[in-house]
Parts: structure tokens; sequence; C-alpha cells
């Protein structure tokens, strides 16, 4: 385990009470591009994928080590844990979102839209209603380096929601290749990345009560690099990995700090027993640390 000094950029006042650990530590190194971090808090460890290399591994934080849980894992990329502790996973080579039961059976989600292939599912949410909420652009598509090369079925790149009962639909079509998101503490406000806009940048959308989005103003945009995962705090403020690390912006879109990591950043999680350690997918690294905020408490 590798120790960098924690290196917590303040650019605005709001910022300066975020804080952590000295010392970030590296978990483990040495795979392709890691991404999808998902902490399961019942088993204290978490999962992540190593998408190039076709496997999704486990970190156990009882021991340390860190194992493969699946390989083939189909190109798995981001993860969430529902409600019911169950894993459900973005697969880019299957292009399709699987739910991994109790018992270690698979069960499909979601595979396609009007009879037409996903591109590549890449980063999922589950909200309180049940219904899970995906990203689809094609990167899983694009080459044979983190999937299989095809043409898009369905010809663009949308964000989809699948309800309880099983249906499909595009609740964001204007995307160019839509990437992380995430929900507001009280799921009012949806926030959604596009890494190939220039700048890159998050947009912000309320949530209807039938799960219909409504505006989509860019909320920021991104200084280096492009944004990809995105998780809420519980003081409202939203994070975006990137390039140089973790940006933080406050609730008015103001980009306030950030936590600087060695490696381009994919992905990150808060975790740990109150859900404010940051776990963090970077190039081929995981890394954590313990922050003075907390992950967003979600309805259950």
């Amino acid at each position: 385990m590798d120790l960098i000094k924690t290196d917590f950029e303040v650019l605005d006042e709001r910022f300066a009470r975020v804080n952590g650990d000295e010392w970030m530590q590296r978990l483990h190194t040495g795979c392709r591009w890691t991404e999808g971090p998902a902490y399961f808090p019942a088993g204290r460890y978490l999962v992540f994928s190593d998408i190039p290399n076709d496997r999704t591994l486990r970190w156990d934080e009882t021991t340390g080590e860190v194992g493969v849980f699946r390989q083939p894992a189909h190109y798995s990329n981001g993860h969430t844990v529902d409600r019911a502790g169950r894993l459900v996973s973005c697969e880019q080579g299957r292009r399709r979102v699987t739910r991994t039961e109790h018992d270690g059976s698979i069960t499909v989600l979601a595979s396609e839209f009007e009879g037409k292939r996903f591109n590549s599912p890449n980063d999922v949410v589950e909200h309180s209603d049940g219904s899970i909420w995906f990203t689809d652009p094609s990167y899983g598509i694009d080459s044979d380096y983190e999937g299989y090369r095809a043409e898009s079925e369905i010809g663009a790149c949308h964000v989809y929601r699948v309800s309880p009962s099983g249906e499909v639909k595009i609740v964001a079509d204007d995307f160019s290749r839509p990437n992380g998101l995430a929900f507001s503490a009280d799921e009012s406000l949806l926030y959604i990345a596009d890494t190939r806009q220039k700048p890159s940048h998050i947009r912000v959308f309320g949530v209807g009560r039938e799960g219909e989005l409504t505006g989509g103003s860019v909320f920021a945009t991104c200084d280096n690099g492009a944004f990809d995962g995105v998780r809420v705090d519980s003081e409202g403020q939203v994070w975006a990995a990137a390039h140089d690390g973790l940006h933080c912006f406050a609730a008015d879109g103001t980009r306030i700090g950030k936590l600087r990591v060695p490696e381009i950043c994919s992905n990150f999680t808060f975790g740990g027993a109150r859900g404010n350690e940051l776990f963090i997918t970077a190039s081929s690294s995981l890394y954590t640390l313990r922050v003075t905020v907390n992950g967003a408490r979600y309805p259950s």
C-alpha cells in the first residue's frame, strides 16, 4: 500500500471546511483502466472494474486484499448497490444492464430499446421508486479495447430509465456522450456528465413524479480534461471526476475546490461505515481517504 500526500485545493472559502486524511492510500495498482467503484457496507468490501482486462475486482476492507470478483465480466463499467444490497452493473460487452442476486444468479434488467441493442451502458443509479437510470454512450463499441467494435443500432447516445416493471424509456436524448450521473439527496435533481462536449460539462435536470426530466441547463464545465463519474455529498455539493482529480461544486455550480489525484480519475464513491470514505478509481489504481463530508443519504 502506497501513501500519497493529500492535496486539497481551495478555490472558494466554502471549500475550506472540506478536509480529511493527511495521506491518501493507493490500495491497488497494475490495472489497465479502473472504473465503477461500488461499496457494500454489509460485507465491508468494494467492487470495481478493470475494463480492458475484462474483470471486476473486489477489495476487502477487513483484510486489505484485492482479488478477482468476476472474470470474464463482460467489460463491465459502472456499478451501483441497490437498496436491497444487490450489485447492479453496466456490461459494455453484452450491451446490457444486469443485477446480481443474493444467490449469485444474474437478472437482465435491460438489453435493448424498441428492439435495438444499446450501445454500451456506462454508469447507473437507482431511484427510491425502484427504477434504474443509466447512460449509454458508445465507448464499448467504438473499439475492441473496452468491449467489441460494432455499429450503433440506436444511432445515438441517450440516458434511459427502467421502471420497476421493466419498461425502458429514453429520459434524455440530446447528449453527445452521457456518462456519470447522480441524484440530489431528495431526488428532485439529476446531474449528468457529458464527456465529449467542448468543454466537457455537467447538466442538471428536474425530476418529475413520473420519472420525466425537465430543464437540462449546464451546471458546470470542466477545466482539466473531461468529467466522468459524479456524486453528491451530504452538504448538497456536487463532486465530479476529472483528469486532475475530483472537482467539487457548490449547489449554485461554482467550482469551490479540488482534491488532486496523481492519475486521471474515472469515478469514485462514498463508502465506509459512515459514508465519509472516498474510494477513487483513477487510471491504473484504486485510491482511498477519509474526508470531512459524507455521501448523500437517499430515501429508502
